[in-house]
């Protein structure tokens, strides 16, 4: 009966352990914030070495779940990293019932300024579809965007 309550105190101590380090796999508000900041100093700087980057995670433009993301003015992407030159400006969320998420988030973006956008999307490895923000800006004829989850 010892060796019983023992092994259960070591694995609940193993899975308290565990958490901080779970909670630290997922991109706070703040910092998707910070990287859209850095990615828009990055499009002004040079736009295509920026793009390049984003898509390839290079310069800490992948870090935990966050990424750049960004769309040309035909509404496809430019920088992501597996739908380049797939539909942005078409793109529906995971919500019931879907809603526009790409004709939202290309309305938000505006120049010099961060807006958020709203939607429900399913995490890496999981299958139910939990809320997400994405930060959006606009950067000359770029649409570009870092999203977080929320729960």
């Amino acid at each position: 009966m010892r060796f019983v309550r023992v092994l259960c105190a070591s694995l609940i101590v193993l899975c308290v352990a565990a958490l901080p380090s779970f909670a630290q796999d997922y991109g706070t508000p703040a910092e998707a914030k910070a990287m859209l900041e850095k990615a828009v100093v990055a499009l002004k700087a040079n736009q295509a070495q920026a793009l390049t980057m984003f898509s390839k995670g290079e310069g800490g433009f992948k870090e935990k779940d966050l990424y750049p993301y960004c769309g040309g003015p035909d509404g496809m992407f430019t920088a992501h990293p597996t739908l380049v030159g797939k539909s942005l400006k078409d793109l529906t969320d995971k919500g019931t019932p879907p809603k526009p998420l790409g004709q939202e988030v290309y309305a938000a973006a505006q120049p010099g300024k961060i807006s958020e956008v709203t939607y429900t999307w399913t995490r890496p490895g999981e299958t139910t579809p939990v809320q997400k923000v994405v930060y959006v800006t606009k950067v000359g004829d770029q649409v570009c965007g870092v999203g977080y989850y929320k729960s």
